[in-house]
């Protein structure tokens, strides 16, 4: 597996969990922290996840593509 996919899948991973961390954390803080970023750090987790899922199924396909050969 090339070195890319080495930093972007634990790059990818950390950022999803850490987004999800900060996000429930202003999720039960509420006040008006709790309004202005639960959501928008929800929404932010989604997208992350997404490109997370890219990642790892790039990472795949290419590691099945050199077993190929």
């Amino acid at each position: 597996m090339p070195t890319l996919f080495k930093i972007l899948i634990p790059l990818s991973l950390a950022a999803v969990t850490l987004t999800l961390g900060v996000g429930i954390f202003a999720l039960f803080r509420g006040g008006e922290f709790g309004r202005s970023y639960s959501n928008k750090l929800m929404r932010l987790r989604v997208l992350l996840q997404f490109g997370a899922v890219i990642v790892l199924v790039a990472a795949w396909a290419f590691a099945r593509h050199q077993a190929g050969h």
